[in-house]
């Protein structure tokens, strides 16, 4: 891979295929995701998106090029996204780590928020302490933007303001209790920082700044 292309970053496709891959590395294939792939790299069946195999990565990165270290920080963004961090999720990015040539040591702390699926639950394996968390925190705190459609991806995928909390009623009974995300995701903060950069980054581009 030549110098220019990594200043210039010509393999956005291939790193919101890296992306997409962590998003739908539980299986599941939500409307909008399937209008990401639409919107991001014009496909415009589902089953024309290839996910994207660690070994690629070799391709998109020099060993040394920082932006592995970014692309790594924007998959684990998007693994944490929804507020859970599966097995799924975590396999994938140690394969990632692996082939990029990366520790895997950052994921320790994710591990304190990992779910494991029990039929149709997530249940959280253990709670999640700050002291954990706070080297991700500052890791993920480093990402820079370089690429307008990994912004716009971002931008899509991290919501504009943390959810409102509701309850679930049924026949005039509260079944159940939904905290907003900012309380569900010890890593809120991150995803808006990364959105708010990601934000400031198109608008310095001179780009339409998305709602």
């Amino acid at each position: 891979m030549s110098d220019n292309a990594v200043v210039d970053f010509g393999h956005s496709e291939l790193w919101l295929r890296g992306l997409l891959t962590v998003a739908w590395a539980d299986g599941a294939y939500t409307a909008e995701e399937k209008a990401l792939v639409k919107d991001l790299l014009g496909n415009s069946e589902i089953d024309d998106f290839e996910p994207l195999k660690p070994q690629q990565l070799a391709d998109i990165f020099s060993p040394n090029d920082p932006k592995a270290d970014d692309f790594l920080r924007t998959a684990v963004m998007v693994a944490i996204a929804d507020g859970t961090y599966s097995e799924s999720e975590d396999q994938l990015l140690q394969e990632f780590c692996q082939a990029l040539g990366r520790s895997s040591g950052i994921l320790s702390g994710l591990k304190a928020t990992l779910v494991k699926r029990e039929g149709e639950q997530c249940v959280p394996s253990a709670e999640a302490h700050h002291d954990l968390l706070d080297p991700v925190r500052t890791w993920l705190d480093q990402m820079q933007i370089h690429d307008p459609k990994i912004a716009r991806f971002l931008c899509r995928m991290i919501p504009a303001q943390c959810p409102f909390e509701r309850d679930v009623v049924l026949f005039g009974r509260k079944i159940v209790h939904i905290p907003p995300m900012c309380k569900l995701n010890p890593l809120y903060e991150q995803l808006v920082g990364l959105r708010f950069r990601a934000l400031s980054y198109l608008a310095e581009q001179g780009e339409d700044v998305p709602n």
